[in-house]
């Protein structure tokens, strides 16, 4: 039956900044769709109680807590990960910070800091994972990007610098390595509600521009960007490649 393309029974998922938000429901997702679980995050009280979360569910899963944006924890981690769980078979690098100021007055470790995480944090952990992928000549890599990879906004020019970028290597990484029957492609979620969020979703003037521009009239959900990513992760995907999927309401497409 077709549904059994999306079947990630016997899968070994990383999902990068799981333990809250975004990543923490795309770890959710994949876990209800079968795979095996390993959640991320730098802080490992945080880590740990939304790994018990998902214990809780039924779910099975290990915590790795390490630091994305240190391309010798993420290379340490993977190897851990290897050698007492098994192979990555789906990497979705998830983590992500923001930071907002005017331009002119953008603090310039802020910048560095969101570079580190957003573009950084992908490239290594992306690189640890792909080296296994290459020599078992399979596997998948999910990077979440942005409409901000797509569209700018006045007060979040290194967010949306680091998440173009992070578009332009999920490209990169397809022209690479698809070759090694990898699939590696991208998720562009527009304005989803978050924790990380709160604060926009009360700012009344705020949300009724995010809800007059969406087309579809409203803040996502955490929930709707997870089919994509079961998607991207699964069988049913093994002929795209390179691609950014936008999970935005339509936010993208309409003026």
């Amino acid at each position: 039956m077709p549904v059994t393309l999306f079947d990630l029974t016997g899968r070994i998922a990383l999902v990068s900044g799981s333990s809250r938000g975004i990543g923490l429901a795309l770890a959710r997702g994949l876990g209800e769709a079968g795979a095996q679980l390993v959640v991320n995050g730098r802080d490992a009280a945080t880590l740990e109680s939304a790994a018990g979360e998902l214990r809780a569910a039924g779910l099975a899963v290990h915590a790795a807590p390490f630091d994305v944006g240190d391309p010798e924890a993420c290379a340490a981690a993977v190897g851990r990960i290897e050698a007492e769980i098994g192979p990555i078979d789906i990497l979705v690098n998830n983590a992500g910070i923001q930071r907002r100021a005017p331009f002119v007055d953008f603090p310039a470790e802020a910048y560095r800091e969101v570079q580190r995480v957003n573009v950084d944090g992908v490239f290594f952990l992306a690189q640890a994972v792909a080296r296994g992928m290459v020599a078992r000549q399979r596997g998948k890599i999910v990077n979440i990007c942005s409409v901000g990879s797509e569209l700018g906004r006045a007060t979040i020019v290194p967010y949306t610098t680091s998440k173009g970028a992070v578009r332009m290597l999920t490209r990169g990484l397809c022209a690479e390595l698809a070759r090694h029957n990898i699939q590696i492609n991208g998720i562009a979620p527009g304005y989803i509600g978050t924790d990380l969020n709160k604060d926009l979703m009360a700012d009344k003037a705020f949300s009724g521009w995010v809800e007059a521009r969406t087309p579809a009239g409203r803040w996502g959900t955490v929930e709707e960007v997870v089919g994509a990513c079961i998607f991207l992760a699964s069988r049913a995907s093994d002929y795209v490649n390179g691609h950014i999927l936008y999970v935005d309401g339509g936010i993208t497409a309409a003026l």
